[in-house]
C-alpha cells in the first residue's frame, strides 16, 4: 500500500463489507452444527487451545480476513518491529519490547547494535540485587531486612505489573518463593492510595521501587516524594538511599533525589510504558517478591508466544487470527466493545491491564501517515473474572448489545477445593460455566422452545434470548508464572496486529498529553489563588465555577504547607 491509502480504499476492505450480507443471513445455530467448520477454527500452541467457532464468520470469513491482512502488509510489519525499524514513527522510535523476553543468546537490532546483551545486563542486575535483598545481604538503615515492598509508578508502570502479581499470589510455586514477604503498588496520586499502601509497613523493613523513565511524571514523582518523607521521617534523611532504588533512564535526576545511581535500573526509549512489564518495571518488583527463578518463567512464557507470533503461518497463529478477528468484529460488524472474561479470580487484574495496551494503543482517530480514518479503530475493553460476571453485566450481553466475548479458562486450578459429597468439585463449578456460557451467547433460546416448556404467553418475550452472539474461548493448561506470560504476549500483539491492518500507530499515546498540560495550569492556579489569594482567570464559566467552590470549600488547606502524612 502506498503510504497515504488508507486500509478501508483497499478491495479486500471492500469484499468484507459486501461479505457482511451473507453473514447476517447465517446464526450461529446453524455454524456450530457444521462439525468440520468447528475443527477448522480451532488452533493449538505450546499447551494452549483457541477455539474461535463461535465467531460468526465461515472459512469464506477467514479467507477473506487474510487477505485484509496481505492488504495491509501484515506479515511485513511484523517483521519491521522484530527488526528493530522505527515503526513508531511519530516518535521515532523502535518497539522492541519482545527483545525484553528474549533468550540471552538471540539477536535483535536496533539501531544497527543488537540491544540483547543490554537487556540481559539489567536482568542479571535485578537478580543479583533481588537475591541480596531476599537473602538478607542488603539490609535497611537500622539493618532489619527488607520485606515489604511497594513499588510507586502509574499507568504502564503500574497495572502490567499489577496483574502478574495478582496472577501469581495463589500459584503454589510462588508461594513458597515469596513466603514472608510482601508487595504493593502505590498508582494514584490520591492520598487515600498514599495511606492504604503505607498501613502497617514499617518503613525500617520497606523497600521504596520508584518508577518513572524521565523520572518527571508529576503523580509518580508527588508519590514518591512523599514516601521519601514518610522514611526520612522515621529513620533520617540518609536511610533513603538503603530503602528507595529506582527504574529510570534519567540518572541525574535519580541522584538529586537522593537515590544512589547504582541502584537505577535501566530500561529504553523502544518500550512503550504498556508494553514494559517484562522491563525493569515488572521484571524488578516481581523478583524482589517471587525471586528471580519464578520470574525468568515468566519472561520464557512470553518470549515462547513471540517466537510463534513471529514464524508461524497465520492460519495457526493465534495472536494474528484474535487481531483480524478484533478487526471483522469491530469495523465490519460494528460491535464496538469487547468482554474480556477470565474464569480465574487471579486474572482479576488481567482486563484492567489489557484495557491500556489496547486502549491506549488503538484508540486512534488518524492513520499513521496523519489521515482522518472514515472507519472506527479501537475497541471498548472491560471484564470481570467469571462467575462474577455472569451476576453482574452478562444480562446486557445476552439480552441487550451485542459485545463479542473472549472468555478464558484454565484446565488446572491453582488452588483445588474438593468436598465430599458433592456433585463436582469448586473448580468443575467454575468450568462448567466457561463451557456454558458462549452456547448460551451463541445458541440463545427461542420462543418455540419456550412454548415447549409451557413458558406463560407473556412472559415469551421476556425469556427470549436471540442468540447469535460472538465469542472466542483460550483455554490454557494451567496458570503458572510460564501460562502467565504466554497470556500476556498474546494479547500485545493481539493489539499490534488490529493496529497494523488498521494502518494506525498503536505505539505513540499522545492523547493522554492534553489533560496533563491542561492539569499542569490548574495546579498554578490552585496554589496561586491559595498562598496569595489571587483569583481564578483564564478559565471558562464551567471550570472557574467548580474551582471557586472547591477552594472555598477547602480553605482550611494552610497556604504553607506543613507536612502531614496519613494517619490510618
Amino acid at each position: 500500500m502506498a503510504s497515504s491509502t488508507l486500509i478501508s480504499d483497499s478491495e479486500a476492505w471492500k469484499s468484507l463489507k459486501a461479505h457482511v450480507e451473507d453473514i447476517n443471513r447465517t446464526h450461529l445455530r446453524d455454524l456450530m452444527s457444521d462439525a468440520a467448520r468447528c475443527k477448522s477454527l480451532m488452533v493449538e500452541y505450546d499447551g494452549i487451545l483457541l477455539d474461535y467457532s463461535r465467531q460468526r464468520a465461515t472459512a469464506d470469513t477467514i479467507g477473506k480476513l487474510f487477505k485484509l491482512a496481505e492488504a495491509a502488509n501484515l506479515k511485513d510489519k511484523i517483521n519491521r518491529m522484530f527488526n528493530g525499524e522505527h515503526i513508531n514513527s511519530t516518535e521515532n522510535r523502535a518497539v522492541l519490547h519482545v527483545s525484553l523476553r528474549a533468550s540471552r543468546d538471540a539477536t535483535i537490532q536496533s539501531n544497527g547494535k543488537n540491544v540483547v546483551p543490554d537487556v540481559w545486563k539489567v536482568l542479571d542486575k535485578i537478580q543479583d540485587f533481588s537475591e541480596k535483598v531476599r537473602n538478607g545481604s542488603w539490609v535497611g538503615a537500622t539493618g532489619k531486612p527488607l520485606k515489604d515492598v511497594v513499588a510507586i509508578g502509574i499507568g504502564g508502570s503500574f497495572l502490567g505489573p499489577l496483574f502478574v502479581h495478582t496472577a501469581l499470589q495463589t500459584d503454589p510455586e510462588a508461594i513458597k518463593s515469596a513466603e514472608g514477604r510482601q508487595l504493593r503498588f502505590l498508582a494514584n496520586v490520591d492520598p487515600i492510595d498514599v495511606a492504604r499502601n503505607i498501613t502497617g509497613l514499617n518503613p525500617e523493613t520497606t523497600l521504596v521501587v520508584v518508577v518513572s523513565k524521565t523520572f518527571t511524571t508529576a503523580e509518580t514523582m508527588l508519590n514518591a516524594r512523599t514516601l521519601r518523607e514518610w522514611i526520612s521521617a522515621a529513620l533520617g534523611p540518609s536511610a533513603v538511599a538503603k530503602h528507595m532504588v529506582a527504574v529510570s533512564t534519567n540518572l541525574p535526576l535519580v541522584e538529586k533525589f537522593g537515590i544512589d545511581p547504582n541502584n537505577a535500573f535501566a530500561f529504553w526509549d523502544w518500550v512503550g510504558g504498556r508494553y514494559s512489564v517484562c522491563s525493569a518495571v515488572g521484571v524488578l518488583p516481581l523478583s524482589l517478591q517471587y525471586g528471580f527463578p519464578v520470574v525468568e518463567k515468566f519472561l520464557k512464557g512470553a518470549s515462547s508466544i513471540d517466537q510463534h507470533f513471529y514464524s508461524s503461518p497465520f492460519e495457526k497463529n493465534i495472536p494474528v487470527l484474535l487481531g483480524l478477528l478484533s478487526v471483522w468484529n469491530v469495523s465490519f460488524l460494528g460491535h464496538a466493545a469487547r468482554a474480556i472474561l477470565p474464569y480465574s479470580q487471579a486474572l482479576e487484574k488481567f482486563a484492567p491491564h489489557i484495557q491500556q495496551v489496547s486502549m491506549e494503543s488503538n484508540g486512534k482517530g488518524v492513520s499513521i501517515d496523519g489521515v482522518p480514518l472514515p472507519f472506527e479503530a479501537g475497541e471498548i475493553d472491560f471484564g470481570e473474572p467469571g462467575t462474577n460476571g455472569q451476576h453482574s453485566f452478562y444480562q446486557l450481553i445476552h439480552q441487550g448489545r451485542v459485545i463479542p466475548c473472549d472468555f478464558i479458562g484454565v484446565v488446572k486450578s491453582q488452588q483445588p477445593v474438593y468436598l465430599k459429597g458433592e456433585v463436582v468439585s469448586n473448580h468443575d463449578e467454575l468450568m462448567s460455566n466457561f463451557f456454558a456460557q458462549p452456547d448460551a451467547l451463541a445458541y440463545g433460546k427461542t420462543p418455540e422452545q419456550l412454548h415447549k416448556e409451557n413458558v406463560p404467553e407473556h412472559l415469551i418475550s421476556h425469556k427470549t434470548f436471540s442468540g447469535n452472539r460472538p465469542s472466542l474461548s483460550i483455554l490454557l493448561p494451567s496458570l503458572n508464572a510460564y501460562n502467565i506470560g504466554q497470556l500476556l504476549a498474546i494479547y500485545e500483539h493481539r493489539v499490534a496486529v488490529e493496529g497494523f491492518v488498521w494502518g494506525i500507530n498503536s505505539f505513540d499515546q499522545w492523547g493522554v498529553e492534553l489533560g496533563k498540560s491542561l492539569a499542569t495550569q490548574v495546579r498554578k492556579q490552585l496554589n496561586a489563588s491559595r498562598t496569595k489569594g489571587e483569583s481564578i482567570e483564564g478559565f471558562n464559566h464551567s471550570t472557574t465555577t467548580l474551582m471557586k467552590r472547591y477552594l472555598e470549600a477547602s480553605s482550611d488547606v494552610p497556604s504553607d504547607l506543613p507536612t502531614l502524612l496519613p494517619r490510618i
